[in-house]
């Protein structure tokens, strides 16, 4: 057996004591009691069993004076969409007497880790990833930090131990081509968003699902990716609409995709619905304002947010939740961008 060895006497025990007993630089043992998590697991536990011996005596942060706040973080900001989220979470905070603080990753899904130690040290009641979420190594330093967070509309599979609240992306996928398919559309596309997206796949895999259901092969060069923008949706709706069998109809992943598709079907001197049925994605108002209306899924996203919101403000007031993951329900929204392909018709 190994002796343990002795408790120092708490006295002037400085971080370069600490340091220098372990053979670290003073940068790697302000790491360690600073929750980062840039730093091995096998010379944290050193640093830790050292600080341990000397009692080195941890300094307490002190929060900032002022009214208690939440972190709502996203992975870029997308007008109408990123308004929805911010409405469902600012429902919620206000009514607990919260701020809000916002911030974005330029479009990336996992924050960078001078982003999060600069949301680690404003020391948030919580944080709210959207469409994004933190590496499992920074999960770890915000258990440490006791900062908790939920991650809303993951763009990637999480573990079960990941609080999330997101909507049933698959299923608004197969109702949206089930309403093609029933009208009598036989060539449809879809526009998803990005291939790495989780909600992206999920949207796509309905639309396969759907013509899984009546044994209607489908084409692969139908099956697109890209961005949940109006370029996206334009840009591809250009190629699909100019190509020798074009489809009769397509089903957007975001309703700005399909704002982007409706653009490039006027620029071709197509006319929605007759030429041409359009599907959405999101529900946001603007789906009510185009020319024609958009049919729709409708996408829960102040509910969503909202949920999100309260399940935060329950951990952090240290209750367990019963369910680590919330799908919301998905509808569609029937309006006057889709009808029986022409070649149907009387």
């Amino acid at each position: 057996m190994t002796a343990s060895r002795p408790l120092i006497p708490q006295a002037s025990a400085t971080i370069a004591t600490i340091a220098e007993e372990v053979g670290v630089s003073v940068a790697t043992v302000s790491k360690v009691l600073n929750g980062r998590a840039d730093v091995a697991a096998e010379t944290r536990a050193r640093v830790e069993e050292s600080l341990e011996r000397h009692r080195y005596r941890r300094r307490i942060r002190r929060q900032s004076p002022g009214i208690d706040q939440i972190d709502l973080v996203f992975h870029e900001f997308n007008s109408g969409w990123a308004m929805e989220i911010m409405s469902g979470v600012e429902a919620v905070a206000s009514a607990a007497g919260l701020g809000i603080a916002i911030s974005q990753l330029d479009g990336e899904h996992r924050p960078a880790p001078r982003r999060l130690d600069a949301l680690v040290a404003r020391r948030p009641l919580g944080l709210l990833f959207v469409l994004c979420h933190p590496t499992p190594p920074q999960q770890l330093m915000l258990a440490e930090h006791r900062i908790p967070f939920v991650v809303l509309d993951t763009d990637s599979a999480t573990s079960a131990s990941v609080p999330t609240v997101g909507s049933n992306n698959w299923n608004g996928g197969l109702l949206a081509t089930r309403h093609l398919l029933e009208l009598g559309h036989r060539r449809i596309a879809v526009i998803s968003g990005p291939r790495d997206v989780l909600c992206s796949q999920a949207r796509a895999a309905g639309f396969r699902s759907a013509h899984d259901e009546i044994g209607l092969p489908l084409d692969a060069d139908l099956v697109r990716y890209g961005s949940f923008y109006v370029d996206g949706g334009h840009d591809h709706g250009l190629e699909l609409l100019t190509g020798p069998d074009r489809p009769t109809a397509i089903f957007a992943g975001s309703d700005l995709q399909a704002i982007g598709v409706l653009r490039a079907a006027r620029r071709l001197g197509l006319r929605v619905p007759d030429d041409l049925s359009v599907i959405g994605y999101d529900d946001l108002p603007v789906a009510g304002w185009t020319d024609p209306p958009l049919t729709t899924v409708h996408q829960p996203l102040r509910d969503m947010a909202g949920t999100a919101t309260q399940m935060l403000l329950e951990l952090a007031r240290g209750a367990t939740v019963a369910t680590s993951r919330i799908d919301l329900v998905t509808e569609l929204v029937v309006r006057e961008s889709t009808a029986p392909p022409a070649t149907t018709r009387p």
